[in-house]
């Protein structure tokens, strides 16, 4: 068990390290446009995406998009959601800080491969580490990018007290 949660911890100081390098770009969306403008902003976006598969939200999502790595076999308008309310959403931005807006495939930015290694690391402590933790009172715990983001780009360090 202490191994486990030294690894917990070890991944949490990962995390820390990319964004006390600034890395991402921490922050500069929310203060710049404010969250109404953010909501805004994924809100045209999002229609516009809903819009071009229109008739295909069913369809895989590596089927409708270019370059989809992570979520392959995830339906295109589930997707959508997805990037929308568990990525945007948890990070406090809208769709052009991981992606190229009309360029969704593009790789120029740094954030999108960021996003692809959080989330295997997301996996690793949910389908790895957790499950190795006695005394939880949750049949099946696990973490999301809320965990630690909450709304924020750079990580909350104020983690709650464990009961």
């Amino acid at each position: 068990m202490k191994r486990n949660l030294t690894i917990v911890f070890s991944l949490l100081l990962i995390v820390t390290f990319f964004s006390a390098f600034n890395l991402n770009g921490s922050g500069k969306q929310n203060a710049k446009n404010g969250p109404d403008s953010i909501l805004a902003d994924r809100k045209h976006y999002v229609d516009e995406l809903r819009q071009a598969i229109k008739g295909k939200e069913n369809m895989p999502a590596d089927s409708v998009f270019k370059n989809i790595k992570l979520l392959k076999g995830v339906p295109a308008g589930k997707l959508i959601a997805i990037m929308n309310f568990g990525y945007s959403n948890s990070l406090g931005v809208s769709c052009g800080y991981c992606h190229e807006p009309g360029h969704w495939e593009s790789e120029v930015k740094p954030q999108k491969e960021i996003t692809r290694q959080m989330a295997a690391m997301n996996a690793a402590i949910n389908n790895q580490l957790l499950k190795n933790i006695s005394g939880l009172q949750s049949a099946n715990p696990i973490v999301n990018c809320t965990t630690c983001h909450r709304g924020s780009v750079k990580p909350a360090l104020d983690m709650p007290a464990v009961k």
